[in-house]
Formats: structure tokens, C-alpha cells, sequence
């Protein structure tokens, strides 16, 4: 039995599935499906299904109607192809918000929505980790710990939000405890918006600390080089690495002094560079 659109995150999924279960009750192909969405190309809905392509607007429209899908699940279709689509981080966020008013009108979880509010706000992943270091301690406490200013009761409201949705847990003593020692957003695309905002505003932290910090409480280095595609991947798993084993050797320890922030950053300052021949030389002589 075919799930109701508004349980997927992917439409490409929902193709995928859509043909599958007509497959099981009929003799129906990629050829016919293309054919009543209205595309020349007998195998198109099938490359979209494998996420080779994409569905643009009047495809999407096409497709969703070749599909029977009708009012809110007409609209939360063509909201997944318009955020997969959807160029700045406003616009997906835009796309983000109506698709949540759908699911949340129809009773439907909406897998991530509790990640994608915890990025929105630096607040919250600082508290996740302050709030168990300090035992017993009240929002004001915990505010005036940190060095960005934030109220008592901004620390409250996180404090909520994050043992509402299982961040965080609390004890009959009034104590905090993380539920998970790490959070990842895994492969849930939606999260992608509030931490791209989540890494601005903790660079924005970081050029703050450079100014008021003494070096002995901060570090910070950079190296510029010339790099190979091939290079340029090896250093970013080499990268992924090192982040492992940070977070192994923090984890390892029990007890929390401070809450420090490590932003891990490469990019390329110019374009790809187009080779030239040495003179004297053709290019096919190189």
C-alpha cells in the first residue's frame, strides 16, 4: 500500500514507489507513466527516480497530476521539487516552512523538524553542552557563563526545547544529562538551511573572539596552497578524520571546564585554474 505523499521528505522516492506498487497490480511501465506525465523520453521518470535529473516546474505539475495527487498533497509535491530546486537558503527555508504547515494540519511528523529548530539557533547547542556541566545551576547562571550575551530567559526557553524534544534530559535533583553525547544530521537535507545560518553566526562568534581574546585563550591559523582536485579531497577526509579523534579525545574526558567552539574551514580562493602550454609548445605538444 502506497504511503500518502506528505510521509516523504524525497519526491524522487515517491516515484520510485508510486510505480512500484502500479507495477504490482498491473502491467504498467516507465514508458507509460512518462507518456501520461506528458514527456517525450520513455526512461525520464525513471532518471528522476534514481536522482539522475530533476523535476522542474511543469514537469512537477505534469508528474503530480499523472500520479492522481490532488489539493494538499498537489501542493506538498510540488513544494519538495520547488525546495530541491530552490537556489539561496531563503528560499528553501521559505519552501521548508510550508511543508511543515502541511504536515503539522495532517497530524504527520515531520522527520528533522525538531534538528532544524535546534540550528536555528547557536543557543541551543551551547546550553546542550553547558547546562550538564553545571549542576543545580539556574538559567541566570548558566547565562552569565557565556560569553556572547543571552538572557535568563532565552536559557530557559532552550532549556525546555531541548528536553522536550530529548536533547537533553533532566533528574529529580533538577540536574541535566545528554541523551547522545554527539548529534549529526545525518542525510536529512531540510537541516542543511539552519546550519548553514548555525556555521555564519558561530564565525561570526569566532571573528569576536579573535578581537577580545588573548592568544594563550584562543588559536587560530591558516594556510594558503595550491591544490589538485585529487589533493583537495584527500585533505578534506583528512579533515573528517581529525574531527573524529577531537571529538574522541574530549569525549573521553568526564568532566567539562569550558565550552569551546571549532570551526573547521577550507575553500578555494580562486577558480579552476585552465593549464597553458609551456611557451614554445602547442597545447597538444604538453
Amino acid at each position: 500500500m502506497l504511503k500518502s505523499i506528505i510521509e516523504y521528505q524525497d519526491y524522487h522516492q515517491y516515484i520510485l514507489d508510486y510505480y512500484t506498487e502500479k507495477k504490482r497490480t498491473s502491467a504498467f511501465t516507465w514508458r507509460e507513466f512518462a507518456k501520461v506525465a506528458g514527456f517525450s523520453s520513455g526512461s525520464y521518470l525513471k532518471l528522476v527516480s534514481d536522482h539522475k535529473t530533476r523535476l522542474v516546474q511543469d514537469g512537477a505539475h505534469n508528474t503530480a497530476l499523472a500520479m492522481g495527487l490532488q489539493d494538499f498533497e498537489y501542493d506538498y509535491f510540488m513544494l519538495l521539487v520547488q525546495y530541491e530546486n530552490a537556489k539561496t537558503d531563503q528560499q528553501k527555508k521559505k519552501c521548508f516552512e510550508e511543508i511543515n504547515l502541511i504536515t503539522s494540519a495532517h497530524k504527520v511528523k515531520l522527520l528533522g523538524s525538531e534538528s532544524y529548530a535546534y540550528y536555528e539557533s547557536w543557543i541551543h547547542s551551547v546550553v546542550r553542552e553547558l547546562a550538564p556541566a553545571m549542576p543545580g545551576a539556574k538559567p541566570l547562571e548558566i547565562a552569565k557563563a557565556i560569553r556572547i550575551p543571552v538572557t535568563a530567559a532565552e536559557i530557559s526557553d532552550s532549556l525546555d526545547f531541548l528536553v522536550k524534544n530529548k536533547f537533553l534530559t533532566i533528574d529529580e535533583n533538577g540536574n541535566y544529562h545528554q541523551t547522545d553525547k554527539l548529534i549529526s544530521t545525518g542525510r536529512l537535507d531540510f537541516v542543511s538551511i539552519p546550519v548553514h545560518s548555525l556555521i555564519r553566526q558561530m564565525g561570526e562568534f569566532a571573528l569576536q573572539a579573535f578581537d577580545d581574546l588573548p592568544i594563550s585563550e584562543r588559536f587560530f591559523s591558516g594556510l594558503t596552497m595550491g591544490v589538485t582536485e585529487k589533493s583537495y579531497q584527500q585533505v578534506i577526509e583528512e579533515l573528517k578524520e581529525c574531527r573524529r579523534k577531537i571529538f574522541a579525545i574530549v569525549s573521553a574526558e568526564n568532566e567539562v571546564e569550558k565550552i569551546c567552539r571549532l570551526n573547521t574551514q577550507l575553500f578555494p580562493l580562486t577558480k579552476k585554474i585552465k593549464k597553458r602550454a609551456p611557451e614554445g609548445l602547442t597545447n597538444s605538444e604538453v
